[in-house]
């Protein structure tokens, strides 16, 4: 589904620093403009040591790998799955994940979850799921709790973490990977950060969520774990990345030893278009 364009405002700072942030303005680590090919990329995800990425709806469901040091386009790998929405990319040892749950009118009752054999596309699996919570399907644009466009896997888990227009908050949800009918997800934390999240990546014991603010506004959070799959007990390190205007809307994040790789989208709006872009930061620049 093509990117519904959110408001903004010029008073960038009104909400989104209501937490202590530092800056950490990325403008000046951008790698390179992406493909056309990738003008509505979403998320980024190292597996096997390579970076992967894709578009979301309205698409081709090809996976993308491409280079880390350019953002260059290396292979494009056709699944032949439906992309309702896709929004998020992830991957354990033997798979690749892609989030079909994007969900911004709140009205979806499909959501699901490949899981794509990286040897064999054609043995593909759908995880079907459902928020529990969420009683209410009417349409509500860009209000609704039940959105989503972060993933991750995790301790032999799927890990799913919420975009919540009206509350700006997260809810971090599990799913059981071996199970292909529909099942409840199980909701297990919840985390006000003050922006919509967009991507999530895990790294050495850290979660690192990305996303922005109605205002343009484009923030990192970076959370401990303080046990096995439990983020959100303690403050995290929250830094200001620059506004969409000049960066793009951010849509993915992967982590390494080497640092922190970001990705962003076309962003238009009537003061200018921001091309989709490719960033990185050195691991020593984000404490």
């Amino acid at each position: 589904m093509k990117k519904l364009v959110f408001f903004f405002s010029f008073f960038f700072f009104s909400n989104g620093f209501a937490q202590e942030t530092d800056f950490l303005k990325i403008a000046k680590y951008r790698v390179s403009y992406l493909s056309d090919s990738l003008k509505e990329n979403s998320g980024l995800d190292f597996f096997r040591g390579k970076l992967y990425t894709m578009n979301d709806g309205g698409n081709s469901s090809e996976i993308f790998e491409i280079d880390k040091s350019s953002g260059k386009i290396l292979k494009a790998i056709k699944t032949g799955l439906q992309n309702h929405d896709w929004e998020a990319i992830a991957s354990d040892s033997l798979h690749l994940y892609t989030g079909d749950f994007g969900n911004n009118v709140g009205t979806r009752t499909d959501l699901r979850i490949y899981k794509i054999p990286f040897e064999n596309s054609c043995e593909t699996k759908v995880i079907s799921f459902f928020y529990p919570e969420q009683k209410d399907f009417s349409r509500k644009v860009l209000k609704t709790d039940f959105d989503a466009e972060a993933l991750l896997i995790l301790n032999g888990k799927i890990h799913v973490f919420t975009k919540e227009w009206s509350s700006r908050s997260t809810t971090h949800y599990v799913l059981n990977p071996d199970f292909t009918e529909n099942q409840a997800a199980e909701k297990t934390e919840s985390f006000k950060t003050g922006f919509f999240v967009t991507d999530a990546a895990y790294f050495q014991g850290k979660l690192y969520l990305i996303g922005y603010t109605k205002n343009t506004e484009v923030f990192l959070s970076v959370f401990d774990e303080t046990e096995p799959g439990v983020f959100f007990k303690q403050q995290p390190r929250k830094y200001y990345l620059g506004s969409s205007l000049v960066i793009g809307q951010i849509e993915g994040i992967a982590v390494d030893e080497s640092g922190i790789y970001i990705s962003g989208e076309e962003f238009r709006t009537a003061l200018g278009t921001a091309k989709q872009a490719f960033y990185f930061v050195p691991a020593d620049k984000v404490k």
